[in-house]
């Protein structure tokens, strides 16, 4: 506010400088214009030989002399002096047009005094036209302003500066609103709002972006509290178990079975292994930006390489004739599949089917705007999941009612890894009913590779 103050006071201060010097050139102009054309009109009876003794003169504040080439006065004006020219002879220049200060006391005119010369007469002989004005009328006005603005100015300062300091306290005062509610909020550590002004202004907008922020913020706070509250609570479970196996061996060493002691122990290590190595991916997976595949992957193989892992489960595949090319990292659409394949065989009653249909296929099966992406479906007989919980079972660390068991169960994370695997794909996921309307169906929509990116194969066109 100060420094604003500063600037408006030497911004006031050089206008009123350049006030005055352009009011005095103004001035100062008018005066020599008007002398200039005495001057001429003299010169003119000059030329004529008319020149009337004494001369005549409008005014008061103006003298007239007519001088010749030896410095007589050959006439005046009436107040003029006869004797003595105006202007020293070495001052003068015949031969042009001049504009002199004299000291007002050679004229006998209220100081300052200014006087131009303009050539007369003939080349046998030159004569001079002096004509002389008062300045006092110039310096007087000038004075007058420069007294007002010597009063006015400190005022003007003092009006601008209250206007200024009214006019930007109700400008900040919302800012100073914002800086409290920061300060409450950073102070309690807590939720909350910052106050948002009521005039649609930027400091409006500026309130509600930053209270958009704060939910954001808190949002992902809450988030973050919830997913270490349930790993905590996942990684809890084994390390108890372990811990009660180890407990009881101790006190029962002469009756431990050993053996059994030693594969509950590996089986709460390789859950704890699996657990960790998730939370590890999903870490991974939210830090590292969103990022489509780099190669390209036939997804015929994928499909019967997932399936080969379940030799003794009913895990069918049915693929198209000719390969299926798509655009993707194979060991992240290998870790899709394999949790998908888990999830269905889980929860099947009969067979799991898994399958995938080429790009036009899958744009006559889903829709016209599926695009150049090629359907893959992994279908059970299970359970299936209802509708209302069908975006939930992609969340971290849920598991619904009937697969709740954490040995059957699984800890919650399968799905979610999966949906951000095919978000870095470039595809999506979603959750269907199968066919015979018993069971669940989930579809992939991963991007078909264009001709060139398939290694001597063509894909379905787009």
């Amino acid at each position: 506010m100060a420094i604003g103050v500063f600037g408006l006071t030497i911004g006031l201060a050089l206008g009123g400088v350049v006030l005055l010097g352009a009011l005095r050139f103004v001035l100062q102009r008018n005066v020599d214009t008007e002398a200039f054309r005495t001057a001429d009109a003299v010169a003119l009876l000059a030329a004529e030989d008319v020149l009337p003794d004494p001369l005549p003169v409008a005014g008061g504040q103006v003298r007239v002399q007519v001088v010749d080439g030896q410095g007589r006065i050959r006439a005046a004006s009436i107040d003029a002096d006869r004797l003595v020219p105006m202007v020293r002879p070495e001052r003068l220049h015949r031969d042009r047009r001049q504009q002199l200060d004299v000291p007002a006391e050679r004229v006998g005119l209220a100081g300052p005094v200014r006087v131009v010369t303009v050539p007369a007469g003939t080349a046998d002989d030159p004569l001079t036209v002096l004509v002389a004005r008062s300045m006092a009328d110039v310096r007087q006005s000038t004075h007058v302003v420069r007294v007002i603005l010597l009063v006015a100015f400190p005022l003007l300062v003092a009006v601008l500066a209250g206007v200024a300091w009214r006019v930007v306290g109700a400008t900040l005062r919302p800012v100073e609103a914002l800086r409290r509610g920061a300060e409450e909020i950073t102070g309690r550590a807590g939720t909350g709002r910052l106050p948002v002004p009521a005039s649609a202004d930027e400091i409006h907008r500026l309130a509600v972006t930053l209270n958009g922020m704060l939910d954001r913020l808190e949002s992902g706070r809450a988030r973050q509290r919830a997913f270490v509250s349930d790993a905590a609570h996942e990684l809890r479970s084994p390390l108890t178990n372990i811990r009660t196996e180890l407990e009881v061996a101790q006190r029962l060493a002469d009756r431990t079975d050993w053996t059994a002691v030693t594969a509950n122990l590996l089986a709460d290590t390789d859950r704890l292994s699996r657990l960790v190595d998730d939370l590890l991916l999903l870490a991974r997976l939210d830090e590292a930006p969103p990022a489509r595949g780099t190669g390209a992957v036939e997804l015929g193989g994928l499909l019967t390489e997932v399936a080969a892992r379940y030799p003794a489960s009913p895990v069918r595949v049915a693929m198209p004739p000719g390969p299926l090319w798509t655009i993707g990292n194979a060991d992240e659409l290998r870790r899709v599949l394999a949790n998908l394949v888990d999830n269905a065989v889980r929860h099947a009653s009969g067979e799991v089917v898994l399958a995938a249909e080429a790009a036009s296929a899958a744009r006559q099966r889903i829709g016209a705007g599926v695009g150049a992406y090629h359907l893959v479906t992994v279908t059970d007989d299970g359970p299936g999941i209802p509708a209302a919980d069908r975006e939930r079972v992609f969340d971290r660390f849920t598991r619904l009612d009937d697969g709740r068991a954490r040995d059957d169960g699984g800890a919650g994370l399968g799905l979610a890894i999966v949906r951000e695997l095919v978000r870095r794909a470039g595809g999506s996921i979603t959750l269907t009913d199968a066919p015979e309307q018993h069971g669940l169906r989930v579809c992939l929509l991963l991007p078909a590779a264009p001709a060139e990116a398939s290694p001597g194969h063509m894909v379905d066109a787009p």
